[in-house]
């Protein structure tokens, strides 16, 4: 039962409870866009909670189910392309392992703190997965320890796909630059996938979700460069889901947004920047 006279967003971890709920509530439309039978017991009360309170996300649930179908979409494509590793940094909730259309032999690394990946265990203990997967307790903070375990699936694997969803806005961009060299000194590692804000979108949420700075959880990364961030770091950004373009494309933007979806990219699926979205990079 959720104790109501403590917080309800109490640190960076519970934002997970939070976008669960909405993966939840798209799963129970009679329209669902995609299929997560396990997200509404993964959020539980608390995850009611957050997302009650969070007005904003109230009104913008879009994007986060936009992100979803893009990152779906990525997966499949690297996986069919020749992904045989799958690393989820800081991977929360999520269950693609479980819910995605996977081959038995693919293997699906998931990295986060050990209490999230207790409580995730403790929750899916019956379910089994699709593909060979594997969690691995650890705080992403530990930079030696980190490249311990990407040098141990760099020298087991030979096309790692490393997703990092939710994950480095919440850095800083020190903090990313590292992650990125990081993972470029594996040569296995071929693909990332990631989302992406501009400044202006970074200012809009911050001043949104107040309560994920009173949790310690604030928003930081939105480079001036957009995905030019990444091409000194040893990636090349290939490929973009605008949010905005594909929850249109799904029927998920509200009426007052549709205007901004019909404004052509400069390259299709490729454009210079976007308001937020789902990006692919790859080995430079």
């Amino acid at each position: 039962m959720y104790d109501n006279s403590e917080p309800s967003l109490r640190n960076i971890s519970d934002t997970a409870l939070w976008v669960a709920i909405y993966r939840a509530r798209e799963t129970e439309r009679a329209d669902a866009v995609f299929k997560d039978p396990f997200a509404r017991q993964l959020a539980g009360e608390r995850g009611e909670q957050i997302a009650g309170e969070m007005q904003l996300g109230m009104k913008y649930e879009w994007p986060f189910i936009a992100r979803t179908v893009a990152f779906d979409r990525f997966v499949k494509e690297r996986v069919a392309a020749g992904t045989d590793t799958v690393i989820n940094l800081a991977a929360g909730l999520d269950t693609r392992p479980f819910r995605l259309d996977l081959p038995a032999d693919l293997k699906w690394i998931e990295v986060d703190l050990p209490a999230m990946i207790d409580y995730k265990e403790e929750r899916l203990a019956v379910e089994t997965p699709r593909c060979r997967l594997e969690r691995v307790r650890l705080d992403l903070r530990d930079a030696d320890a980190r490249r311990e375990l990407f040098h141990r699936i760099g020298a087991e694997s030979k096309n790692v796909l490393v997703i990092t969803e939710g994950l480095i806005i919440y850095l800083s961009d020190e903090e990313v630059t590292e992650l990125a060299r990081d993972l470029a000194n594996e040569a296995s590692f071929k693909d990332w996938i990631t989302d992406l804000a501009t400044p202006a979108l970074l200012k809009m949420l911050q001043k949104g979700y107040d309560s994920l700075e009173k949790a310690n959880a604030q928003l930081k990364f939105a480079p001036e460069n957009g995905p030019d961030f990444f091409t000194l770091l040893g990636w090349n950004p290939v490929e973009i889901y605008s949010s905005l373009k594909t929850a249109a494309e799904v029927k998920r933007l509200p009426f007052l947004f549709r205007i901004f979806a019909l404004f052509p990219d400069s390259k299709g699926r490729k454009p210079k920047q976007v308001w937020g979205g789902a990006i692919r990079l790859t080995r430079a």
